[in-house]
């Protein structure tokens, strides 16, 4: 199977981003995970992205703050699907890289989650990866179908208790 790789500009976003390592465990999807900064480390970053598909790479996750330029950078870089993380700072509540992720010039998609949506994040990535894996597809239906049953449960608690 293909793996995920996931950059974050900076250490301080590895509380947002451990929440997308935790969903690819579950679903048994590997990863491997990075620090570099599109403005820091460009020609690392640059090169990392250049690469991720030969080294085995489906999609990639990239998180930050402020400025947010990292899945930018590596959408200029690689053809394979890139995946931002807007993560929240004390500017401006992640608004400013909410913008800076989603804004991207046409020809460089890159799809975006919510501020610090690290676990949509990687359900992306393995919905990408169940295009062509089958086993993967039907255990993102049996999450689906665990999520469904756990608000009709509710449902069915709160009917009983106010519609008597």
């Amino acid at each position: 199977m293909k793996k995920i790789g996931i950059i974050m500009g900076s250490d301080s976003d590895l509380p947002v981003v451990e929440k997308a390592f935790d969903v690819l465990e579950k679903f048994g999807v590997p990863f491997e995970v990075h620090v570099l900064s599109a403005h820091r480390t460009p020609a690392e970053a640059a090169d990392f992205a250049k690469n991720a598909k030969a080294n085995g790479m489906a999609a990639i996750i990239a998180a930050a703050g402020m400025a947010a330029h990292l899945a930018g950078a590596m959408a200029a870089n690689t053809t394979l699907p890139v995946i931002g993380i807007p993560v929240k700072s004390s500017t401006l509540d992640g608004l400013d890289a909410l913008l800076a992720t989603v804004q991207m010039p046409s020809g460089m998609p890159v799809a975006t989650v919510a501020i610090n949506g690290a676990a949509n994040a990687a359900l992306l990535g393995v919905q990408i990866l169940a295009v062509e894996d089958e086993e993967l597809a039907e255990k993102l239906v049996a999450y689906r179908k665990k999520a469904s049953d756990k608000v009709l449960a509710k449902n069915a608690e709160i009917e009983a208790k106010y519609n008597g």
